[in-house]
């Protein structure tokens, strides 16, 4: 199998490509595509990036080559990392739409490149932001089945983690998944946590401990007043140790913020993530993971059928996502999903998308 990255100049696509060669996912008998943007930096920087990557991982590293126009894009999966990113040291509000206004055009010109050069059988992982948008864009260039976003599925991660440290547990013992939007509004679906080794009454007495007597009406505005309170701390140290005593849902969402507001960015959470799902795409086998999908139908919110990009849980394999694994959500899931559901929509038209 060939992987492209678009954007391996950047912080998580450097990431991203040290983590596909150490983890093994690429053997000597695959390629590794580099893609930058000519007349960008990143022209010059992804051949010194090629050598760089030669030099650390010589004896496991696959062939490696160089693209820097969107039309010389050629891989099984290709993953979009380009495009502006969110400033870090600043606890501002993200604008989105400055974000997605910088980065559609890229997007199409990626997209109308695979469409009409691509093999047709391509598999599109989405890391960059607005995520929702890139998956639109691409989605219904390529075909909605070839593209994720793999934004529900790094917030699933952080979930269970945040599930599992509360637990004293290792995370591999928790399953469970994230919806909606990626960030800010995402909805953990409760409905969904499974603990192994436990019966189904020791799982929902745990589960009912760590939320509390909160429902999901709640959570955005929990969202905010705990950005606030960690963010006008004194220090950084005083405003994660705070974060410890939320509950799971709220410190998957806040302990990145303020990583990502310290400074340190989350380029090796996200590209973990992303080759997790690489490794889906690459192993053969259909499994459930979490991502922004575009979607006609496959399930009903509000009364109606849905139409438009969410993070849901869907069953992945080599040729991209194949159904929605996600049963009758609770009420207030269910509820959430399509506010953010009906937001996002909203917001892709506002940008250009949806066409």
């Amino acid at each position: 199998m060939d992987v492209a990255i678009i954007g391996a100049t950047g912080d998580v696509g450097r990431a991203v490509c040290s983590a596909l060669i150490e983890r093994g996912e690429l053997g000597p008998s695959s390629r590794l595509q580099l893609v930058g943007r000519a007349g960008g930096a990143s022209e010059a920087a992804v051949h010194g990036l090629r050598v760089d990557l030669i030099d650390a991982h010589d004896e496991k590293a696959p062939h490696i080559d160089v693209a820097t126009a969107p039309d010389d894009v050629v891989a099984d999966v290709v993953i979009v990392t380009a495009g502006r990113t969110v400033p870090t040291n600043t606890t501002e509000p993200i604008d989105r739409n400055k974000l997605a206004a910088d980065n559609r055009v890229l997007f199409e010109q990626y997209a109308d490149a695979l469409a009409e050069h691509g093999s047709g059988h391509e598999v599109v992982i989405v890391v960059s932001n607005p995520v929702e948008l890139a998956v639109d864009v691409f989605a219904r260039r390529l075909g909605r089945h070839r593209v994720i976003g793999m934004g529900a599925w790094l917030d699933t991660l952080r979930f269970r983690r945040e599930i599992a440290a509360t637990l004293g547990i290792r995370r591999q013992r928790v399953s469970g998944f994230v919806a909606g939007q990626h960030g800010d509004r995402m909805v953990p679906l409760w409905s969904t946590v499974r603990l192994r080794g436990l019966d189904v009454a020791e799982r929902l007495e745990i589960v009912e401990r760590l939320r509390g007597d909160r429902t999901l009406a709640s959570f955005a505005s929990e969202v905010t007043a705990a950005k606030s309170t960690v963010t006008t701390q004194a220090d950084v140290a005083t405003g994660f140790a705070l974060v410890d005593r939320y509950p799971p849902d709220l410190q998957a969402v806040i302990r990145p913020y303020l990583t990502h507001t310290s400074g340190a960015k989350t380029a090796n959470g996200t590209a973990s993530a992303t080759v997790d799902l690489v490794r889906t795409v690459l192993d053969g086998r259909d499994i459930v993971i979490a991502g922004q999908v575009l979607l006609d139908g496959e399930i009903t919110l509000g009364g109606q059928p849905w139409h438009g990009v969410l993070g849901v849980p869907v069953a992945v394999g080599p040729e991209g996502w194949t159904q929605v694994m996600l049963d009758e959500p609770a009420h207030d899931e269910s509820r959430l999903l399509w506010e953010v559901g009906q937001a996002i929509n909203e917001a892709i038209h506002s940008w250009g998308g949806g066409r």
